[in-house]
């Protein structure tokens, strides 16, 4: 990634995950801008799959895509039975 491809984000932290960041960085021999960029990119990446989950899940609901309680028991059932 080159500098121009890159922005300053600036967050207040606890000294106490401040100190784990450090020594994180310095056991791993990255900086801690490394480690924080990682950090929040896997943040930002898990939590938009999870919400792009959940609004897919809630179209279904819209669609009428859903099953009753018997449906799930038998699907249950059966999938358990295949073990």
């Amino acid at each position: 990634m080159a500098a121009s491809d890159t922005t300053i984000v600036t967050a207040r932290i606890s000294a106490e995950l401040k100190a784990k960041l450090d020594a994180l960085a310095r056991s791993t021999k990255r900086s801690k801008s490394h480690l924080a960029t990682e950090a929040i990119a896997a943040y930002v990446e898990q939590n938009a799959w999870q919400i792009a989950e959940i609004e897919a899940g809630i179209a279904e609901l819209d669609r009428g895509e859903v099953m009753s309680d018997h449906e799930v028991e038998a699907l249950y059932e059966r999938l358990t039975r295949q073990r």
